[in-house]
């Protein structure tokens, strides 16, 4: 295997693996460990057929082509306006996630290091004045931070899965309820989102349809398993009920890490913990963020000058700041709607919908053509359709009647 194709799926796994991990648990707990599983292979297939539609569309265009490009092209100015709207739902949903996850690690990190009691608006000041002048700065900026965090990320991972492993009980993978899968399908999908950079994949191997093909499986396998494991050492250790449970925990947008310091009450597994939640959430953040600023740059044609550049910053964080503190849920609840409306939508269902339009309608040609013809095409259509609609009827409450009590 040589050096370019282990970098271009280090680059889908660095993609994929994110703060949504964080919340795998809490979103799939109530229905247990081997529902979850199952989910979870399901939507890494879903995902990873999904990327490959947007691969043969890319192949189609010009290189660097974008997906909203992609959508005007095949769908027209309605196809380019949804991917418009959507691609800034699904940015602005993951910002602000980010940043309501991000609050009470720095308030625990007041609290623990320098027995300091800081109000969540002081929480918020860290990622957004410190990170956020990264962002502010440019991508060189940020990748050379981003290079750090991720060896950081690794190591806490590693570390905590040495820790965890001991502690399992494997009693508490027999818990299983079906139904409560209907809660957790958006995360999931939102864990898998690494679709964006397929037209860096695409320049990046010089169009050699192979090695691409290689990079997008094998990078969304590492995600998939790194994903199995960590809900087997979560689900295998936090309890169901109580004051730091799975279901507390649901109900309050506490995410898994900050779950299992509370369960296990060791020192060395709350410190790993806590440094796992910061990396993973911070690389997240800086990725997201940097996209979101860049996107309504080029959208709103707003300069990159010094006056420019503060109005690129006001509009990427005051939002999602002010959401996170009207709402107190939004970690989890910025997640869920990224994941329904968000990645599904964008990375759902307007895939196959360029593909049906570009292949058998504009019949363009490409080096790559996605298996399945159009019954898979279908399939992936309604897929989407059936994940949007379980989340407008949680969000409804209509669902409530399906879901154990």
């Amino acid at each position: 295997m040589n050096t370019k194709l282990i970098g271009g799926i280090l680059l889908v796994s660095g993609t994929t693996i994110g703060a949504a991990m964080l919340a795998l648990p809490v979103a799939t707990g109530q229905a247990g460990f081997i529902p979850s599983f199952l989910l979870l292979a399901i939507c890494w297939i879903y995902m990873t057929y999904t990327a490959f539609l947007i691969l043969e569309a890319n192949l189609w265009m010009e290189p660097d082509t974008n997906l909203i490009t992609m959508a005007r092209h095949t769908l027209g100015s309605w196809g380019a306006g949804l991917s418009w709207i959507t691609y800034l739902f699904l940015l602005y949903s993951l910002t602000t996630a980010y940043i309501a996850v991000c609050i009470p690690i720095f308030v625990d990190i007041g609290q623990s290091c320098f027995k300091l009691t800081i109000s969540h608006w002081i929480g918020a000041l860290p990622l957004i004045l410190v990170l956020g002048y990264f962002v502010y700065r440019g991508t060189e900026s940020v990748d050379y931070l981003n290079r750090l965090l991720m060896t950081g990320l690794i190591m806490a991972y590693l570390a905590m899965t040495f820790l965890l492993a001991p502690h399992i009980q494997p009693t508490k993978f027999l818990h299983i309820e079906w139904s409560y899968l209907l809660l957790a399908t958006s995360i999931i999908v939102t864990s898998f989102g690494f679709h964006i950079i397929i037209p860096t994949l695409t320049t990046y191997f010089k169009r050699d349809v192979p090695q691409i093909k290689k990079a997008i499986l094998m990078g969304s396998i590492i995600p998939f398993i790194i994903y199995g494991l960590w809900e087997m050492l979560a689900l295998g250790i936090i309890p169901l009920h109580g004051e730091h449970g799975i279901v507390a925990g649901y109900l309050h947008g506490i995410d898994g890490t900050r779950l299992l310091a509370s369960t296990l009450h060791q020192s060395s597994i709350t410190v790993i913990a806590r440094f796992f939640s910061f990396f993973a959430i911070i690389t997240s953040f800086l990725g997201v963020s940097l996209s979101l600023s860049d996107f309504l740059s080029d959208g709103l044609k707003i300069k990159k000058n010094q006056a420019g550049k503060l109005l690129l910053y006001l509009l990427t964080f005051l939002p999602p700041l002010l959401f996170t503190f009207i709402c107190p849920r939004a970690f989890l609840t910025a997640l869920e709607y990224a994941g329904a409306y968000g990645v599904m939508m964008l990375l759902g269902l307007l895939p196959p919908l360029i593909v049906w339009s570009g292949r058998y309608k504009k019949k363009y040609q490409s080096p790559f053509t996605a298996p399945g013809g159009k019954c898979s095409l279908v399939l992936t259509i309604v897929f989407a359709l059936i994940f949007i609609g379980l989340e407008i009827a949680n969000s409804a409450g209509w669902l409530n009647p399906f879901i154990t009590s």
